[in-house]
């Protein structure tokens, strides 16, 4: 497992395992709302999450895509503030929930965990930038194939004695093109021209990159 677990020993995740319980999570639930205080972190077993944020119209805008082995809702836990972001399921979650306090023991105990965790906020930090970045200099199918290589690189399957990545994503279009920064049409369009040139094919949550090279080059 990659991610925040994947960084741990043995004894140091046995620890995190002690200090935590492990709940399920069905899809379309939200494991923390925008605005709520709470005092506990979680980490990511299983399944994957949508980070989003809404407008004051019920618009969704979506941030960021978690998966296993990461830690989600660290600055709420430690800072006692809102939350800045909802994060809710996008398929069966399995993970595992801790209450700050115990958070905050588990890394007084463990001091190199606590160098861990700046690590992951400060990428996190730079992740934002990048994408902030990503909607000033790159057009929507610059913006897709981005999303595309990440998705790939951290999700993805290479298929048997070749080069095609396969990577199963609950995502919709719509949750895409809400990541992406554009309208549903435009991401439609984007994925067609990725499909033209014989980068990429497509299925119901799924897609199949074919030349991962040339997608990542796309989207600089």
């Amino acid at each position: 497992m990659d991610g925040f677990i994947g960084a741990l020993d043995e004894d140091e995740r046995s620890a995190l395992h002690q200090r935590g319980t492990r709940r399920r999570f069905g899809r379309g639930a939200y494991l923390f709302l925008e605005g709520e205080r709470s005092d506990h972190i979680i980490v990511l077993l299983s399944g994957q999450v949508k980070v989003s944020s809404f407008a004051d119209d019920g618009r969704e805008a979506v941030l960021a895509i978690r998966g296993p082995g990461e830690l989600i809702g660290e600055l709420a836990s430690l800072d006692a503030g809102p939350r800045s972001a909802s994060v809710s399921a996008v398929d069966p979650v399995e993970a595992l929930v801790l209450d700050a306090a115990s958070f905050r023991a588990y890394l007084h105990e463990h001091p190199r965990i606590a160098l861990m965790l700046l690590q992951t906020v400060i990428g996190k930090l730079r992740e934002a930038n990048r994408k902030r970045v990503e909607f000033a200099t790159l057009d929507v199918t610059g913006r897709v194939a981005r999303r595309l290589v990440e998705l790939a690189e951290r999700f993805g399957e290479r298929v048997e004695d070749g080069d095609a990545i396969v990577v199963h994503t609950p995502l919709s279009q719509d949750e895409l093109a809400s990541w992406t920064g554009a309208s549903r049409k435009a991401i439609v369009n984007a994925l067609r021209t990725l499909r033209s040139r014989g980068w990429i094919d497509t299925g119901r949550r799924q897609f199949v990159v074919r030349d991962i090279d040339a997608v990542r080059r796309r989207a600089t």
